[in-house]
């Protein structure tokens, strides 16, 4: 490996380096969000739910909600 791509390489990883830790510091304060939201009543597997659906392709998420009434009827458990 010549200086340039040794230089290159050290760059990178500290390029990684950095986002991870920036990570780790956004799912604190995710997490931060999520305590905060349970303080104030809101149940914390609802609103992860529909972050989760608001980040699915509408279309998907349709057609998954239509699967579960399905089953959900299919059960009786509508």
């Amino acid at each position: 490996m010549g200086n340039l791509s040794k230089d290159q390489l050290k760059a990178i990883i500290e390029r990684i380096e950095t986002v991870e830790i920036e990570i780790k510091g956004l799912s604190s304060d995710r997490g931060d969000i999520y305590k905060e939201a349970s303080s104030n009543g809101f149940d914390v597997p609802a609103l992860k739910a529909i972050v989760r659906a608001r980040r699915e392709d509408p279309a998907k998420r349709q057609a998954r909600e239509a699967m579960i009434e399905l089953y959900r009827g299919t059960l009786g458990i509508g």
